[in-house]
């Protein structure tokens, strides 16, 4: 097993440093991120090591670590560009369903699917997300967003999401990778993965806010008479006491 340098995980990473790169240094890191999705696809996490990174990529091992200053860095990056490659095929294909929980609930199964076609990759991308620290919280945050964005972008507001709307997303976030951990360990179904997606996604039609004059009247009705949509009485006999 490679052995990483001690300073590694103290050096100011080129790729999360927030300074734009250059042609040559874009060119290396999607060099690195390739190499390091095929390593991972091939061996799962065990076989990402730095230093077959590093050769697979034709960069100095040096030079790796200051792109990523860890392996944890490294395979959480990946996710976020394996998300980056799905955003822009969503942007060219966008889900066809009529209705935003549907979209967003097609979205979600779309991406599960590209996970399975590469179940090695995903387990290790998934579990460098588990053992992330505080060290690499600015590239979870940035994966974290990407996913927000996807789901967002499927919904198809015309107006800012709520902060209630914002809630549901991260409810969705939070059960899709919760599906994608259970799946990768042989715990659940792809129809039970799927049932448990469609079921979150119904959060989105629960706190779309009603919009219209027919949803005025409809609220006005209510406040008139106590009663709420569910609690309408059906026709028919009285109940005898």
């Amino acid at each position: 097993m490679t052995t990483e340098p001690k300073s590694a995980t103290t050096s100011v990473a080129i790729a999360s440093s927030g300074l734009p790169l250059t042609e040559r240094q874009e060119a290396r890191r999607r060099r690195i991120l390739h190499a390091t999705a095929q390593l991972a696809s091939r061996g799962g996490f065990d076989a990402v090591q730095m230093r077959e990174v590093a050769e697979s990529s034709s960069v100095a091992l040096g030079t790796l670590y200051r792109y990523f200053p860890s392996k944890i860095h490294l395979l959480v990056a990946t996710m976020q560009d394996q998300l980056q490659h799905l955003h822009e095929t969503l942007r060219k294909r966008p889900p066809t369903e009529e209705e935003p929980a549907a979209r967003v609930a097609q979205t979600l199964m779309r991406a599960f699917r590209a996970m399975q076609r590469e179940p090695h990759l995903a387990d290790a991308m998934v579990r460098a997300l588990t053992f992330a620290d505080r060290s690499v919280s600015a590239e979870v945050d940035a994966a974290s967003r990407l996913t927000t964005t996807i789901i967002l972008d499927a919904m198809g507001l015309t107006v800012p999401p709520t902060s209630a709307q914002l809630s549901a997303v991260r409810v969705i976030e939070h059960t899709w990778h919760s599906a994608l951990i259970t799946w990768l360990s042989g715990r659940a179904s792809i129809a039970q993965v799927k049932i448990d997606i469609e079921t979150v996604c119904r959060l989105i039609d629960l706190t779309t806010p009603a919009t219209g004059p027919t949803a005025g009247a409809a609220a006005g009705g209510r406040a008139k008479s106590g009663r709420t949509p569910t609690s309408r009485s059906k026709p028919g006999r009285a109940k005898r006491r």
